[in-house]
């Protein structure tokens, strides 16, 4: 895992003499991506400069040093990630193959472009990675990002200049930046606490779209990525074929499909663990990851004893009876609070997704004894995990059955009661709620589907329940809403319901903006290296040609993935309420963070800054600091906007601006 940075082409003012002073300070900016070793490179012209920070995962010899340059001299190349099957394409090449001179992935890429071509060989390759490679024949300039966005590459043209890399800092620190920040992208966040891709904050800049390459040169600035792989064909493929056979059947496949992608992705020349949250997605890494091993497996779990939090006991069970070596740190709130500072800087461009603080905190535990750690992410966008999907599919199903505006009058009535209110009321019947509605918070949560109530169709109402502010557009001043696959028909997949729609949105929108960017940042910014085998792309394709009640049983999600899991671990280890590990954001602002947040959301500030109307912004604080709301997500959004505004002073090397 490391961080990649560049440009090409270069504005008048630029002294190619400084190439090599540049790029340096590109790749300091994001040292903590890869703290073992760095190098540059520019041609001799410096129409074309490459830079990269290194964490050494495979092949630890100078032979894996980068920026690298392919045995026949075409290609030059930076690349951040892993390619669990490169060994496979080394023995592919065959007579092609060079004298190779270690066994990094990187070098196996190279090889790959010079026999088969760039775009053939990122298609082969199963991994996570960002790449750009210089081809000095052509003179062009192709970047490329993995199927899913697991790793994060950021682009755009800063007068004659093309800047790239990992994290914008990067960007930031070139002499030709100067991109201001982008209102229509402040919307998205608002509504969904992340940028959606090809957004970011910055006018100009965008992150490049998962699974897509782009090829440019100076004299070709306008060409548009282009796809190697799309989840809308795998999604469409899968249900066009479904799986025939049983359901058992299905279960002895996804064991072996996970087994083939964790002992890959196994595959490290460092120390090597696992989150372990005791939860489904977790658990099942983590027993797979052990069936594979010949010794215990370290796994990672923290907790917070204060407010009796129970998901390292459980995690505790899991790691005991798996055998593996285990490491469970207690954190406290103080702990938790004392990491919201740094989130700008971690995060790099706003993004507001509270877990974000202790997947922080886990990745830094972790970090304290391996290099690589693997994740049980994205199992709940993959075999319809989340409540929401029956909650939304039932709302609708009752909804839809009265005139819209019968409905949003019900809506607007169930919110003159406050949500601690309606927890009283409803405590005494709460065990006979709709299942997905939950045991915690009831008042919350009804509030919350009361707000949705006037949805025109199932997709609104999906996206209702997704969004913190419902028309962010109204207050971020200047601002137009950009369209996403949310909102653009023309970019969703073709779908058998509307479980299967969800599934699919999340999978494209929410899972690479939001899941992805909260672990890779948190991670990275400790020196820790994460994979995600639920990612793998064959494990994608076979859950998606299974037919919906394979995964969904019974209201409940995940089935196949359950069966894999008590292969090894017990049920009854497992079954219980899905936990999470939640922050408490709603009572820390009534408390702890109440003058911290109130400094932030200050009237006379957001009116001098002029990126915000106040008034909704006062309005939603005041009913939360009365109680008679809980609007900590969409609150949370503005003060993660507001606190990384604040570190947005002008640097050396470049400015945010205004517009």
């Amino acid at each position: 895992m490391c961080g990649i940075a560049g440009y090409l082409g270069a504005s008048p003012a630029f002294d190619p003499a400084s190439a090599h002073e540049v790029l340096e300070r590109m790749g300091r900016a994001m040292a903590h991506r890869g703290p073992d070793d760095w190098g540059v490179w520019a041609d001799d012209g410096a129409e074309v400069g490459l830079v990269h920070r290194r964490l050494s995962i495979v092949d630890l010899s100078a032979a894996g040093h980068q920026p690298m340059t392919s045995a026949g001299g075409r290609y030059v190349m930076v690349f951040n990630g892993e390619i669990y099957n490169h060994l496979d394409l080394r023995a592919r090449l065959g007579d092609a193959a060079p004298a190779w001179r270690g066994h990094a992935d990187t070098e196996t890429m190279l090889a790959g472009f010079e026999a088969w071509g760039l775009e053939e060989t990122v298609r082969l390759c199963t991994g996570m990675f960002a790449l750009a490679v210089w081809d000095r024949e052509r003179r062009e300039l192709t970047l490329a990002r993995d199927r899913f966005g697991e790793k994060p590459l950021y682009y755009g043209w800063q007068g004659g200049t093309l800047l790239f890399g990992s994290e914008l800092k990067a960007l930031r620190a070139h002499p030709a930046f100067a991109a201001p920040v982008n209102r229509d992208a402040l919307c998205l966040l608002m509504r969904h606490n992340a940028i959606s891709a090809p957004h970011s904050i910055h006018q100009g800049v965008f992150k490049l779209v998962p699974g897509s390459l782009l090829t440019l040169s100076t004299s070709r600035r306008d060409a548009e990525p282009r796809r190697y792989w799309d989840l809308r064909e795998v999604v469409a493929e899968g249900l066009a074929n479904p799986f025939q056979g049983s359901p058992d059947e299905a279960v002895d496949v996804l064991d072996g499909l996970l087994r083939k992608a964790i002992r890959g992705q196994m595959m490290s020349d460092v120390p090597l663990g696992a989150f372990l949250s005791g939860g489904i997605d977790s658990s099942t890494i983590v027993a797979l990851m052990q069936a594979e091993s010949s010794r215990p497996v370290r796994t990672f779990t923290i907790g917070v004893p204060e407010q009796n939090y129970q998901e390292a006991e459980h995690a505790r069970a899991v790691a005991r009876h798996l055998g593996t070596d285990h490491t469970e740190l207690e954190v406290s709130w103080q702990q938790a609070l004392d990491v919201i500072p740094r989130l700008p800087d971690l995060y790099d461009e706003p993004f507001s997704d509270s877990s974000q603080i202790p997947t922080f905190l886990v990745a830094q535990m972790a970090r304290r004894h391996v290099t690589v750690s693997l994740s049980g992410d994205a199992g709940d966008e993959v075999f319809s995990g989340y409540n929401r999907y029956v909650l939304a599919n039932t709302m609708w199903r009752q909804f839809s059955r009265l005139p819209r505006a019968a409905r949003a009058g019900l809506g607007r009535a169930l919110t003159t009661i406050n949500p601690p209110a309606w927890n009283r009321l409803l405590g005494p019947v709460q065990g006979r709620l709709p299942a997905g509605i939950g045991q915690a918070n009831i008042g919350d949560k009804l509030h919350k589907g009361a707000d949705v109530m006037g949805a025109r169709s199932a997709e609104d109402l999906y996206r209702m329940l997704v969004s913190h502010w419902q028309d962010p557009a109204s207050f971020v001043l200047g601002a137009t809403e950009p369209g996403t696959v949310m909102t653009m028909p023309g970019l969703q997949p073709r779908t058998d319901g509307f479980i299967h729609r969800m599934m699919a949105l999340d999978s494209l929108a929410y899972l690479p903006d939001d899941i992805l960017v909260k672990v890779d940042r948190a991670a990275m910014g400790v020196s820790l290296e994460t994979r995600v085998p639920l990612l793998d792309h064959h494990v994608v394709a076979f859950a998606w040609s299974l037919p919906l009640e394979y995964k969904l049983r019974g209201g409940v999600g995940k089935w196949p993935l359950r069966q894999v899991l008590y292969r090894y671990v017990p049920r009854e280890l497992i079954e219980r309420p899905k936990m999470g590990f939640g922050v408490p954001i709603d009572t820390w602002l009534r408390g702890p963070l109440r003058d911290w947040a109130e400094d932030l959301l200050d009237a006379g500030r957001l009116a001098q800054e002029g990126y915000f109307d106040p008034a909704p912004i006062r309005r939603r604080w005041d009913e939360h600091l009365s109680g008679r709301r809980n609007w900590q997500y969409a609150l949370w959004d503005v003060l993660m906007f507001q606190l990384w505004l604040r570190g947005q002073a002008p640097r050396a090397g470049g400015s945010v601006g205004r517009a």
